[in-house]
């Protein structure tokens, strides 16, 4: 019944308003494109019916400009294609914007998952107390990344942020006339950014939603479970950021770099600081309050404007004094307000979101193998040798002699004192290390601070491995047990508080095992770490590199985080986000509060309710484990198949993602120009995946593994593993979401290809076999039957992006042909890229 409701109300303030304001689209002032806004629906036709009956997209592109069209050169035939691209483009963030507006009436305050909801239970369950123990030590983490998947530049997002507000307002001038700002305004970058410029667009989100989201959060939860002696702590709710700090295989992230947004992260959080104070001043105007704040204000701007010194405790020691003047003399008149300050305070410090630093554990093996030689002359020591010789090292060594990543890596290491002086210790506490496997990846860190001159009790740091490949993760109870068993790294874990943050990383784990295989691993290896940290009495907190898509560990995170049982460490949720996942997700106040509250309520849950359906039986395990081994087999033999990496860089758009100037990262690891498998980086293989419509990281091998079961006579077993456990349930329905989003009509014309023919037939046979076995499995007519405003929004974004998705393979297919403007056509298939990426929102 309220699927239903919303369903209809979706339709009234979602559906129908695009239709009223997509019509504006045809009176826009847009250079040459007049008639584009007639002439589209046109090709949105032929499209679908073309497909429908099979027709190559080619053919689909052809017919529409002689049936609609009276272009003959190819140069008129580009431009128009150039032009409905630009067009469509548009019509997405259109979309985005009613969308995201309608946000607010198509969710309540005590929808399931908020922190209402969860006050609503815990009281009818007599579970208030349970809750307010839980919630005095847990905390929610999200970390923004840089990774390159969002397209809008700084100039469209802004509109995006207007056009928002004037949907809300129903203003159909305003509305107009931020279109023709939009027709008029480059969705490109010409160079691609900076680090700099992608951290400095994140830190407007920052300044401008998450600052007032997370005070107001953590405000109502305050007051929500107040009993008179509820404190909550100021590290509920945290923010972590990549910007600046990840240079795994990023060669332009310097230690300068570094430096710099560090010193921005706390300049940000200063100015909002100083803006905040401006409506409080203007509220505590009492004698001998405002004095108190006025000079706080001119400490704030000069530590803003002259660089001068101030720390977390100066600004908080101010407001107690204020709060003991209202108190005590003016009858505690606007406390809340000043309270409400005191929190974010609190909660955002001088470092406004914690500076990560991470690189690749191979650079980290070059650096101290380049300076173990030049230290003391011998290449053949191990790994043990090296390392109990480098932590002899008392004063910090000259880093000139070395070259320049070697260099760069140990003046970074050693500048983390002078960033933790100056945005306190919480503003960078991490070194984060991609592609562990061994011990000597951790201890090589460790190594990095001694060697740059600090003492065992100046390193101020958790060591954070990241097991992400299936050989890294089968490793990780090896690894961590000899670590938490190494005499010099169990004195650090001491100092350290006995805590050991560990980082899963979903990406790659897909691309190496496949969707089913990684998502067990995952959940396995935190089951294996979790008892093994418990014996080892540390407390142990995973760190989640989920993506956007399922196929990179996103999908429904609420889901995902109540489906872990007891078997698995709930001291803390913590997850990256990135690209058009932030603005999608955590894009204004109230997306951002709402998704911050499943997280929260989700952690909260799991230890409170309990719940038979988040623990896996043994025979449900040895299930699992079945389905997982022979869906992994599947998944390689399909990554052996000789034509995998040809198929993708011949048939998708992986080449072009490179040329996209979207992210300041190189869309591959390693400098060779041959294409290899384990160099490729999770966003553009799966990014590409979706731009064919195919989506093969998110099912592949899953559906085959239940049809063995079912071949087996043992499909009743599925069925009540996916009725009784609930992390298997959400497995399933992150999967269908994959497949909902996925559309292979768009390359029937493929399966006559020579070369790749069958490699085509194979991807469209699993996906069949997924998609029935799947329907068949939970007793739904259509993918995503679960979730109506979900399904909805994706039919509607996929019609906005067919016509773009023809153009696209049109060009891709002149392109292998070796017919026309080879330049101009890839060019279209660059562009293509944009909109299709955008319109998926969770595509990569």
């Amino acid at each position: 019944m309220i699927h239903d409701q919303r369903a209809e109300k979706f339709r009234q303030i979602v559906e129908n308003k695009f239709q009223i304001y997509n019509s504006l689209f045809m009176s826009l002032p847009y250079d040459k494109m007049t008639n584009i806004g007639m002439l589209l629906p046109f090709l949105c036709e032929e499209s679908k019916i073309g497909y429908d009956e099979g027709k190559t997209p080619e053919v689909i592109v052809e017919e529409f400009f002689k049936n609609h069209t009276d272009l003959e050169t190819e140069e008129q035939k580009l431009e128009l294609l150039f032009k409905i691209i630009q067009y469509i483009e548009r019509q997405v963030v259109l979309f985005d914007s009613i969308e995201d507006a309608a946000f607010p009436g198509l969710h309540s305050e005590s929808d399931s998952g908020t922190v209402t909801n969860l006050y609503e239970r815990s009281f009818h369950d007599h579970k208030l107390e349970k809750v307010r123990e839980k919630l005095k030590d847990f905390t929610v983490k999200v970390v923004f990344t840089a990774h390159p998947t969002q397209f809008y530049p700084s100039s469209v997002q802004r509109i995006i942020h207007d056009l928002r507000k004037a949907i809300t307002d129903d203003s159909i001038t305003n509305i107009d006339t931020l279109l023709q700002q939009l027709g008029k305004t480059p969705f490109v970058n010409k160079e691609k950014p900076t680090p700099i410029d992608e951290a400095l667009s994140i830190i407007h989100y920052l300044r401008y939603v998450y600052y007032d989201t997370i005070g107001e959060l953590f405000t109502k939860i305050r007051k929500t479970f107040d009993n008179g002696h509820f404190n909550l702590h100021e590290d509920i709710i945290q923010l972590g950021f990549w910007p600046g700090g990840d240079r795994d295989g990023n060669p332009f992230v310097t230690a300068p770099v570094t430096k710099r947004v560090s010193e921005e992260l706390r300049t940000a959080i200063l100015k909002s600081y100083y803006g905040n104070l401006k409506d409080v001043r203007r509220r505590l105007s009492f004698r001998g309050v405002s004095e108190i704040l006025t000079q706080l204000s001119n400490e704030l701007y000069s530590a803003i404007f002259r660089n001068e010194k101030i720390t977390t405790e100066d600004i908080l020691t101010r407001l107690n004094d204020v709060e003991k003047i209202l108190v005590s003399q003016h009858n505690s008149l606007f406390l809340d307000l000043l309270q409400n300050f005191r929190d974010r305070v609190k909660i955002f410090g001088t470092h406004f979101a914690t500076l990560d630093i991470r690189q690749d554990s191979r650079i980290h093996q070059k650096v101290i193998d380049d300076v173990f030689s030049k230290l003391f002359g011998d290449i053949e020591a191990d790994y043990v040798e090296k390392f109990n010789k480098l932590i002899e090292i008392s004063e910090k060594i000259d880093t000139e002699s070395y070259d320049e990543i070697v260099a760069d890596t140990l003046i970074n290491v050693a500048q983390i004192k002078e960033i933790q002086q100056s945005n306190g210790l919480r503003g960078m506490n991490r070194y984060i290390i991609s592609n562990s496997d061994a011990v000597k990846d951790v201890m090589n860190v460790y190594a990095f601070f001694k060697i740059s001159g600090y003492q065992d009790e100046e390193i101020n740091m958790d060591i954070v491995p990241l097991f992400e490949t299936m050989e890294g993760l089968a490793n990780a109870e090896n690894v961590m047990n000899e670590l938490y068993k190494n005499p010099v790294y169990q004195k650090h874990l001491t100092r350290r508080g006995n805590q050991q943050t560990i980082m899963l990383g979903f990406s790659d784990g897909t691309k190496d095992g496949g969707y089913l295989k990684a998502n067990w691993e995952i959940y396995k290896a935190k089951e294996v770490l979790t008892k093994l940290s418990e014996e080892n009495g540390i407390k142990v907190i995973f760190f989640d590199g989920r993506g956007g898509p399922p196929a990179r560990g996103g999908g429904k995170t609420h889901d995902f985080y109540a489906s872990q049982g007891k078997t698995i460490a709930n001291n803390k949720i913590e997850l990256t986000i990135q690209g058009q996942t932030i603005t999608s997700i955590f894009g204004n106040k109230e997306q951002a509060k709402y998704n911050f509250e499943q997280l929260l309520t989700a952690g909260v849950e799991n230890d409170v309710f309990k719940n038979s359906k988040k623990d896996l039986t043994e025979k449900e395990r040895a299930l699992i484990i079945e389905l997982a081994d022979i869906s992994y087999k599947k998944y390689s033999d399909l990554k052996a198949h000789p034509m995998f990496v040809p198929y993708l860089q011949e048939m998708s758009t992986l080449e072009y993602y490179g040329k996209t100037n979207i992210g300041s990262r190189p869309s591959k690891r390693g400098g060779d120009s041959e294409l290899k498998f384990e160099d490729l980086r999770a966003i553009p293989f799966v990014g590409s995946w979706s731009q064919l419509k195919q989506n093969v990281p998110g099912f592949f091998g899953f559906g085959f593994a239940m049809q063995q079961m079912k071949e087996q006579g043992r499909f009743d077993e599925v069925i009540d593993l996916y009725k009784g456990s609930d992390f298997f349930k959400t497995l399933v329905l992150n999967s269908m979401m994959s497949m909902n989003k996925s559309y292979f009509p768009l390359t029937y014309y493929i399966k006559n290809n020579p070369k790749f023919g069958e490699f085509w037939n194979v991807l469209f046979s699993e996906y069949n076999l997924s998609k029935d076995i799947m329907l068949e499995l939970t007793g739904f007519k259509l993918l995503q039957q679960e979730d109506p405003l979900s399904r909805k929004s994706v039919k509607i974004r996929e019609k906005i992006v067919l016509p773009l998705l023809s153009i696209q393979q049109y060009a891709l297919m002149k392109i292998q042909k070796g017919e026309g403007n080879k330049e101009a056509y890839e060019k279209l298939v660059t562009r293509s890229l944009f909109g299709n990426i955008n319109a998926s929102r969770n595509s990569a």
